[in-house]
């Protein structure tokens, strides 16, 4: 008997080592957490603009955050660049190269936000073609040109 609870403790340990891994995700202000489970991290604003975050859905409000894997491991292995004073960086990166990294993804993510809500907005799309002319989309293709934008500006948007 006290081989097998030896045995199944080192299963237990050997399995977690292997399977670990490191998943991101962005806060209500735009700051890149990592962290070493993807248990649920949900959100929420109060009344007066704060946000919350926690493992339990303890408001009503409250939404799950999308977490992204990032690399096999430990946020221990990310190493001594990946934790900065307002927040965290890529292994390597200085923070001028995380102020430019992060200042391209929010302007794309700003400019699939745009393109999305034009074609939202939009009475009907339309496409042009070679010799310059208006090509109106069907509901079916609009529809289909709409769901591969929001889902590139999700992509974006992390």
């Amino acid at each position: 008997m006290k081989k097998f609870l030896i045995a199944c403790l080192l299963v237990t340990i050997l399995s977690t080592s292997v399977n670990a891994d490191v998943w991101r995700w962005v806060d209500a202000e735009g700051r890149t957490h990592f962290v070493d489970t993807d248990t649920a991290i949900y959100t929420w604003t109060d009344e007066f603009g704060k946000h919350h975050y926690s493992d339990t859905p303890d408001h009503e409000d409250a939404v799950s955050v999308v977490l992204f894997w990032h690399a096999p491991g430990s946020v221990k292995d990310l190493g001594k660049d990946s934790e900065t004073e307002d927040g965290y960086a890529y292994p390597g990166e200085t923070n001028e190269d995380r102020a430019k990294r992060e200042a391209a993804e929010a302007y794309y993510c700003k400019r699939a936000t745009e393109i999305y809500e034009s074609y939202i907005n939009a009475p009907q799309l339309y496409r042009t073609s070679e010799d310059g002319e208006r090509e109106y989309l069907s509901k079916k293709d609009a529809a289909k040109a709409i769901a591969e934008t929001r889902a590139r500006k999700d992509e974006l948007c992390g």
